[in-house]
């Protein structure tokens, strides 16, 4: 029987609650969802809950971290597989969407997120293989082998020439 050594990876951070408004929890209305994202050594990320649950509306909510997080691992085993095959990219923008639906019971789950990445190449010889360097980073990618929804991908890929 063939060993296989799969490596390990851990991460670690704490969130801090910051909307005591010196009540507490003692009703609905009398705290704030706002909170901390520390990593240390990194610049904190200051949180809340999305607008319709009582958030902060110029703070991240964890449901667009969760599609950031899509977005950037797509991104980022992308330009991975683009430098591997030669593939000069030069510009990429995603305008990446989710879609989340509340339960009766107060609770939901997303049921899926689009990513919508825009990318310009060096060379149009080079268009056809980053196209096909997309679903391939789309296999790879940590975050979106570990949801449980459709991750759906429309890229547009352009060259400079």
């Amino acid at each position: 029987m063939e060993k296989v050594n799969h490596k390990e990876h851990n991460y670690k951070l704490s969130i801090r609650w910051t909307g005591n408004k010196g009540e507490g929890t003692k009703n609905y209305t009398a705290y704030e969802r706002s909170h901390v994202i520390q990593v240390e050594n990194k610049p904190d990320i200051s949180g809340s809950s999305d607008p319709a649950f009582r958030g902060d509306s110029t703070m991240y909510n964890p449901e667009e971290l969760l599609v950031a997080s899509l977005s950037s691992c797509h991104m980022l085993w992308y330009l991975h597989l683009c430098a591997e095959a030669k593939v000069i990219v030069i510009d990429y923008v995603d305008h990446a969407t989710g879609k989340m639906v509340e339960t009766e019971e107060g609770g939901g789950s997303f049921t899926e997120v689009t990513l919508h990445p825009v990318v310009t190449v060096k060379e149009a010889s080079m268009l056809g293989n980053a196209r096909e360097l997309h679903l391939k980073a789309h296999e790879l990618c940590f975050i979106a082998n570990s949801v449980n929804f459709p991750v759906y991908l429309h890229p547009l890929i352009n060259s400079v020439d």
